[in-house]
């Protein structure tokens, strides 16, 4: 397989797990999930099924690629947070006094607050065919010829990348691997989403990752995890 390196930066980043409840948190670090769906969407390739129903269904056929994400620096993130009006249909009789008022709209209105990467910066590795990381390099330059669905986001649809560069190695980073079960506590330890079905959430995989401890020139063996599955 082809190896390509690529440089994201993005003034705020939020990548969320399923969650409820008047805090929303974000990963430290974009999941291999999200990172799958990015790299797919710069080189133009659909992921959507196009079947009709409430649930985007992810095409079964959509390709496979090995990454490996990094950061640089000291490996700290910076997050902030901001409150956000959450409209919503509440459970049962909730509130049901306030629905003649709104004249059918929707009538329950929560205060949430929702955490944000701020100063996003990750390296990602994608190992795949030489063929789909020209379409990656191509959609990057504005030569792809193709329309492709949206723009890419850094996690939240209205939270946009400043810059994603191709690299010709990657720097230094400390490398996000699985955490073992033998190893114990490991530093900045979080769990991210690998590979997501929409249709049967039982079939979502994730594992727990952290970040390499020292600054590495080149992501370890374990780092590299196939996505959205092995086969």
């Amino acid at each position: 397989m082809a190896l390509l390196w690529l440089h994201l930066k993005a003034p705020f980043a939020a990548f969320r797990w399923m969650q409820a409840g008047v805090w929303r948190g974000t990963s430290p670090v974009i999941p291999p999930s999200a990172a799958w769906g990015l790299v797919l969407n710069l080189a133009g390739i659909e992921t959507r099924d196009g079947s009709a129903g409430v649930t985007t269904i992810v095409r079964e056929d959509a390709p496979r690629l090995e990454l490996a994400i990094g950061t640089q620096g000291s490996g700290a993130v910076e997050r902030g947070s901001l409150y956000q009006q959450l409209h919503s249909y509440p459970v049962g009789n909730s509130g049901k006094e306030l629905q003649a008022r709104t004249h059918g709209h929707k009538f329950w209105i929560v205060p949430v607050r929702r955490e944000l990467l701020v100063g996003f910066d990750a390296l990602l590795g994608v190992r795949a065919d030489e063929a789909l990381l020209a379409k990656v390099r191509a959609g990057l330059s504005g030569q792809a010829g193709t329309q492709r669905y949206g723009l890419p986001f850094a996690g939240d649809n209205n939270l946009l990348f400043d810059r994603i560069d191709v690299l010709t190695e990657a720097p230094p980073a400390h490398w996000y691997t699985p955490v073992m079960r033998e190893q114990g506590q490991r530093a900045g330890s979080c769990r991210l989403t690998i590979g997501i079905d929409r249709a049967d959430a039982s079939r979502t995989t994730s594992a727990l990752f952290a970040p390499t401890a020292e600054l590495q020139s080149a992501p370890p063996d374990e780092a590299w995890v196939f996505v959205p599955r092995v086969a």
